[in-house]
C-alpha cells in the first residue's frame, strides 16, 4: 500500500475518532460543573443561611419590641369555708389588656441597628463560607485529576520495567548480562508496583474527598481550564483584598455592632417610659376600664450597669484590634497566594526541561544498553528520573491551578457571582426583606411564604 492510499484511511479513521471522542468529551465534568454541583449541594451553606434567617428574625424581634403586646387572660375562682359549708364563693373574671413602651431614650432603636449589624456581619460570614467550599471543591477537583495522571504513569512504569525485566531475563539466558541484573530490575518491578499501589489508594482518597466536597463521585473529568483573571500587581491584589474580602467586611459591621453595644449600655442607665390599658369584665356583668403610665428608671444595681458599660467598651478596642489583625492576615494570606503561583510556574518550567532532557536521557541508555555498553540498573534509573520527573510536573500543575483560587479567595472574589457560572444564587436580602417589619398574619406573610417556597422550605 502507497502513501498516496494511506493518505485517506488516515483521514477516515481520524475523522471516525474524532465523532467517538466527541460525545465524551462533551460529557467530561468540568471544573465550573464542579463548583456548581458543591454549591448546590453543600450543607455547610445550607446551615450557615439558616444561622443568617436567624439573624434576620432578630430584627423582627427588635421591630416587635417597639409594638404593643396585647394580652388577654381568664380566672376562675372557687372558695368555701369550713364555718358555713353552704357560703360557697366563685368568681369568675375575663381581662383584656395592652402595654407599649412610649419612650425609652433609643434603647429600642439602637437594639435594631445592632441587629442589622449583625444581620450584614453574618451575611459576610455566608460569603466566607461559600468561598471555602468552591476552595474545597477545587481542591478536590484538581486532586482527582493529578491522581489518576500519577495512577496512569505509575502504570506505564510497571509495563517499561516488566519489559525491562523480560529482556533482562533473556539476555541472562543467552549469557549477556548476570544475575544481578535480573534481581535488579525484579527489585524495581517491585518497587514501582509499590508505587502503584499507593498512586491507586491516593486516587480513592482523592474521590472520597470529590464526593464530600461536590456531592458525588467523579466520573470522566474535563481538563483543567485555563488560569481565570488575576490582578495586574501584588499592590492591586492586596488592595482588593483589603476592601472585599469577607473576613474584612464581618469584622468591620462588627466593629460598628460594638459601637452601637456601648451607647446601648449607657442608654439602660436612662428612664423608660410605659403606657398600658386594660379591660376586665366580672362575673355578674361588671366592666372594669384601667388606663396607666409609668415611668422607671435604676438608681442603683450594685454597679452592674457601669461593668455593663466598662465590658462594651473592652468589646469595642478588642474588636478593632481584630480587624487591624484580620488586614494584616489577608494581606500576608495574599501575598503568599502570589508568590506560591510564581514558584508553580517556575518549577513547571524546570519539571519540563528535567522531563526533555530525563527522556533523551532514558531514550539514549536504553539504546546503549542493547549495545552493552550500559547495565539495566542504568536504564531503570534512567526511567526512574524520567517518572519522577513528571510526577513532579503533575503535582505541581496540581498545585498552580489551587494557587490560582487561592489568590481569588485571598482577595474575597471566590463566589459564584464573581466566577460568573451562571446559575441562580440565594439571595440573602430576600429572607430579610419579607421578615424586617416582624409580620405576623398570613396577610402580612404572604412575601415571606414566597421567599420560604423559593428557597424549597414548608
Amino acid at each position: 500500500m502507497t502513501r498516496k492510499t494511506l493518505k485517506p484511511l488516515i483521514k477516515a479513521a481520524m475523522t471516525a475518532l474524532a465523532i467517538v471522542a466527541a460525545p465524551l468529551a462533551a460529557q467530561a465534568e468540568t471544573l465550573a460543573d464542579a463548583l456548581v454541583s458543591a454549591y448546590r449541594n453543600s450543607n455547610l451553606l445550607e446551615q450557615n443561611r439558616a444561622t443568617l434567617r436567624a439573624a434576620d428574625e432578630d430584627v423582627a424581634g427588635a421591630v416587635a419590641a417597639l409594638r404593643p403586646v396585647l394580652q388577654w387572660a381568664a380566672d376562675y375562682k372557687y372558695s368555701r369555708l369550713d364555718a358555713n359549708p353552704n357560703a360557697d364563693h366563685r368568681t369568675a373574671s375575663l381581662t383584656l389588656a395592652a402595654s407599649m413602651t412610649l419612650f425609652d431614650f433609643g434603647r429600642n432603636r439602637l437594639a435594631i441597628d445592632m441587629q442589622k449589624e449583625t444581620v450584614l456581619a453574618t451575611r459576610e460570614a455566608l460569603r466566607a463560607v461559600e468561598q471555602d467550599v468552591l476552595l474545597s471543591a477545587v481542591s478536590a477537583y484538581t486532586a482527582v485529576k493529578s491522581s489518576a495522571e500519577r495512577v496512569a504513569i505509575n502504570e506505564n512504569s510497571v509495563r517499561v520495567i516488566a519489559e525491562e525485566l523480560k529482556a533482562a531475563q533473556d539476555r541472562f539466558e543467552v549469557g549477556e548480562v548476570t544475575k544481578t541484573d535480573v534481581s535488579q530490575a525484579e527489585a524495581s518491578l517491585a518497587a514501582a508496583r509499590a508505587s502503584l499501589a499507593a498512586a491507586r489508594g491516593e486516587y480513592q482518597v482523592a474521590r472520597e474527598a470529590y464526593k464530600a466536597a461536590v456531592g458525588h463521585y467523579p466520573g470522566a473529568l474535563a481538563g483543567l481550564p485555563k488560569a481565570p483573571a488575576l490582578p495586574k500587581s501584588l499592590d492591586a491584589a492586596r488592595a482588593t483584598a483589603q476592601r472585599n474580602h469577607p473576613n474584612v467586611k464581618q469584622l468591620q459591621h462588627n466593629v460598628t455592632l460594638s459601637e452601637l453595644g456601648i451607647r446601648a449600655a449607657a442608654a439602660e442607665r436612662l428612664p423608660q417610659v410605659t403606657g398600658s390599658v386594660g379591660l376586665s369584665q366580672q362575673e355578674g356583668g361588671y366592666t372594669t376600664r384601667t388606663a396607666g403610665i409609668e415611668m422607671s428608671q435604676t438608681l442603683y444595681s450594685g454597679g452592674a450597669l457601669s461593668a455593663a458599660h466598662r465590658r462594651a467598651i473592652a468589646n469595642r478596642d478588642g474588636t478593632r484590634a481584630a480587624l487591624s489583625q484580620a488586614g494584616l492576615s489577608v494581606a500576608e494570606g495574599t501575598a503568599q497566594a502570589w508568590a506560591q503561583i510564581d514558584v508553580y510556574r517556575a518549577q513547571i518550567r524546570a519539571y519540563s526541561e528535567q522531563i526533555q532532557a530525563a527522556q533523551i536521557a532514558y531514550d539514549g541508555v536504553k539504546e546503549e544498553a542493547t549495545l552493552g555498553a550500559r547495565t539495566t540498573l542504568d536504564v531503570l534509573d534512567a526511567e526512574q528520573n524520567l517518572l519522577d520527573a513528571r510526577a513532579s510536573r503533575i503535582n505541581a500543575e496540581a498545585d498552580l491551578q489551587v494557587a490560582y483560587y487561592q489568590l481569588l479567595s485571598a482577595m474575597g472574589l471566590l463566589t459564584v457571582e464573581d466566577l460568573k457560572l451562571g446559575i441562580p444564587t440565594y439571595d440573602p436580602a430576600a429572607y430579610y426583606n419579607a421578615v424586617r417589619n416582624a409580620p405576623s398574619t398570613s396577610v402580612q406573610g404572604e412575601s415571606l411564604d414566597r421567599v420560604l417556597r423559593a428557597i424549597g422550605k414548608p
